[in-house]
């Protein structure tokens, strides 16, 4: 795909095209669906930009960034399948999502080796990087809830739903595993008390 022009105008009276042309409003539940999957991903990107001040020394930096491109490159996968009318989905990608959850199960399996298990609610924070993958985990949730009610009018691919359930699993898992490996602690969630 080539762009040569980012403006084209056809958006200035609130509609836009789905791949294949059909038009629909901005404020259309598929519109906010994928657009929420591309605010994820900005968020996965700034969490990218500051694993990259890690020292170049540090293994775990690779493997995370590596983690985080892969999310990337998923996510704007599902923004041009919810991007594609109901039907039209590339059934390549589906399967792509559904080894890619596989993976997402690995990798959230092996960081937990070296965590100790919860016994409390942890609030968002433990560093730079935590918080943005925190941040991440929150916005992909949302994003999940926009496809479930978006299914309810509209086909949308269980591997979309999947893969993002256990996404932001994964940030919730990573932002813990690097927050250790920096040697940043957790808050625990503080009862009130009556």
């Amino acid at each position: 795909m080539r762009i040569t022009k980012v403006y084209t105008r056809t958006g200035d009276k609130g509609t836009t095209r789905l791949a294949g042309g059909q038009e629909i409003t901005k404020d259309h539940l598929r519109i906010e669906s994928y657009g929420t999957v591309d605010e994820l991903n900005a968020i996965v990107g700034l969490a990218r930009v500051f694993t990259q001040e890690l020292p170049e020394t540090m293994p775990e930096r690779d493997r995370l960034d590596e983690a985080l491109q892969g999310m990337q490159d998923r996510l704007f996968d599902i923004g041009g399948i919810l991007a594609s009318p109901p039907g039209k989905e590339s059934q390549e990608m589906k399967a792509i999502l559904n080894r890619e959850i596989d993976g997402l199960e690995a990798l959230m399996d092996d960081c937990q080796k070296s965590l100790e298990p919860l016994k409390e609610f942890i609030l968002p924070g433990g560093g730079k990087i935590a918080a943005f993958l925190h941040q991440a985990r929150t916005v992909c949730r949302r994003a999940e809830r926009l496809c479930v009610t978006l299914n309810r009018e509209e086909a949308v691919p269980e591997e979309v739903l999947r893969y993002l359930n256990r996404l932001s699993d994964a940030f919730f898992v990573l932002s813990r595993w690097i927050a250790k490996v920096q040697g940043e602690s957790e808050t625990l969630w503080r009862r009130h008390k009556t």
